[in-house]
């Protein structure tokens, strides 16, 4: 049984890494001067929120009987996708606010390329300017992504388990430990990409900004095809019971 749930602890480290999940905390890793500290809690903070719907959503399963239907699993889903376009929408609009710009520039004959510029304010002392100094040290927002985030992929591990044990108790303590491997993995993963992020930001001003770009991208594009996905399957659904 040790092995088992042991199992169900490297399970939730891998499951971290899973390209939806990287795309939602990338917007909050690079939306600031973070230390590795800070994102590693915001990485934590971010699998304590997937833990705790995952685990309330077993409770309910395994205990009560309660039933995810296809349609409930993929409404929940595209809700998912939803909140993936709205973390890319906002990263690009809180880099536009900053004062960080792209531009278009050509030397000489060589060929065009972007250049990114960042205009300094003059509220050097505004609260905005120092929010990173001052930040509380458990982030709500990533909690509050963590939860939306616990119920994508859900039925599938609550299939798993309950075809792997009959159980009830040890269903649960499988959960639970998928759940707190999810939380280190993240937590690991932005601790690690927290180094070079820094290391580069000492060399130019304007490297957080093109990662607030990539990462608000990659949300945006990932968050559009998961609605997508799941809204073609909601679809084909409603028609079949209607």
């Amino acid at each position: 049984m040790n092995s088992y749930l042991m199992l169900g602890f490297l399970i939730g480290m891998t499951h971290a890494f899973e390209t939806d999940h990287l795309a939602a905390v990338g917007t909050l890793v690079t939306s600031g001067k973070n230390s590795p500290r800070r994102m590693a809690a915001l990485g934590a903070a971010w699998g304590l929120g997937h833990t705790t719907t995952l685990f309330v959503l077993a409770v309910f399963v395994i205990t009560f009987g309660f039933v995810l239907s296809e349609l409930m699993t993929n409404t929940l889903e595209f809700f998912v996708g939803c909140m993936l376009i709205a973390l890319g929408l906002h990263a690009l609009w809180k880099l536009k606010k900053s004062g960080i710009h792209f531009h278009r520039h050509t030397h000489g004959t060589g060929p065009q390329h972007i250049h990114a510029h960042h205009h300094e304010t003059k509220e050097a002392h505004s609260k905005d300017a120092h929010d990173h100094e001052h930040v509380s040290r458990f982030s709500l927002k990533s909690y509050a992504i963590g939860l939306v985030h616990g119920v994508a992929g859900t039925a599938g591990l609550l299939v798993l388990v309950t075809a792997s044990t009959q159980d009830p108790m040890m269903a649960l303590l499988y959960v639970l430990l998928f759940g707190l491997g999810s939380v280190f993995g993240m937590a690991f993963l932005t601790f690690v990409i927290s180094w070079p992020i820094q290391f580069g930001a000492r060399f130019t001003k304007n490297l957080m900004g093109g990662l607030q770009v990539v990462t608000g991208c990659l949300a945006i594009v990932v968050g559009i095809k998961i609605t997508v996905d799941t809204g073609s399957l909601i679809l084909g659904s409603l028609t079949t019971v209607l």
